[in-house]
């Protein structure tokens, strides 16, 4: 699984690249059409404050979005021992821990670092699962914050951010053609490139999400020491969530690619547009790294 470990990390480093290549050809076109890169470093400017912002704030954001509260030690006994001794495990503070009123099943960890972290399950989850899957739930959700998930998540959306917001600039000056000059990729294929960059910039967030949380599934089930745990929760949880989806709004939709399933669910291209996996692909690397053979 270690293999597996360093080709996530090398895919995530490759797609990264990827969202570079199409903001920096982007940019080029925009500063070949106005004749000035001035307005790509104010978009630049604008998306890193944003994203600082979201990203030091990235727990209160989040908590705040589902209308958690704090756990009580003596109704929720089971989470925070569970939290605790994970953490110790890990050698890691024990974070902040919350639980948010719904009763579609789920859970999620961010903070941007462990010494400021919080992880959240909903209600629901706590109604679904039993204590050893849930213990495989909220370590996969603590390798989050322990992969430094947080960050590669807040910087593939800075990018993602900034390639949309430099295309739309591209189209506002006519495609980045200036007047007497005649542009080398031609009409047709500069509002092409205007309309698919965006398009491309959010597949690939989309496949870094998704890479990552491979990751945290593998990393969770070795700190929980039961990928079988973990794999028996998420099968629950594909069911779970199409029984009970989450409500989407502005306010969860900052929080759903956070969470361990797909909160909302769809089917067609809502669901190719889904950060999260295929549920039955992380099932089965889960057993195979327990060894379990269909």
């Amino acid at each position: 699984m270690g293999k597996k470990r360093f080709s996530n990390g090398l895919k995530t480093g490759l797609l990264f690249a990827v969202m570079w290549a199409l903001l920096l050809l982007v940019g080029y076109l925009i500063a070949y059409g106005t004749g000035s890169s001035a307005f790509i470093w104010i978009f630049a400017g604008i998306g890193l404050i944003s994203t600082f912002y979201s990203y030091w704030n990235s727990d209160k954001i989040a908590i705040r979005s589902m209308n958690a509260y704090p756990v009580d030690p003596g109704k929720y006994p089971q989470i925070v021992r569970i939290v605790t001794e994970l953490s110790q495990t890990a050698g890691q503070p024990v974070p902040r821990m919350y639980i948010a009123p719904t009763s579609a099943p789920n859970a999620f960890a961010t903070g941007r670092n462990p010494q400021n972290a919080a992880v959240c399950c909903t209600e629901g989850i706590l109604q679904l699962l039993d204590e050893r899957e849930l213990r495989g739930v909220l370590a996969h959700e603590l390798m989050h914050v322990y992969n430094r998930d947080i960050l590669t998540s807040s910087v593939a959306s800075a990018i993602g951010g900034l390639i949309t917001s430099v295309a739309q600039m591209l189209f506002f000056f006519g495609g980045g053609r200036r007047d007497g000059d005649n542009n080398p990729l031609g009409g047709l294929a500069m509002v092409l490139l205007m309309l698919l960059a965006p398009i491309a910039s959010m597949f690939t967030q989309m496949a870094i999400s998704r890479t990552r949380e491979f990751d945290a599934d593998e990393t969770g089930a070795e700190l929980a020491r039961d990928p079988l745990a973990l794999a028996s929760a998420l099968k629950k949880l594909e069911a779970g969530t199409v029984a009970r989806p989450l409500q989407s709004n502005p306010q969860t939709e900052k929080v759903g690619f956070m969470m361990i399933a797909n909160p909302f669910r769809g089917k067609g291209m809502k669901h190719l547009f889904s950060t999260h996996p295929p549920m039955d692909e992380r099932i089965a690397r889960l057993e195979e790294m327990a060894g379990y053979s269909r």
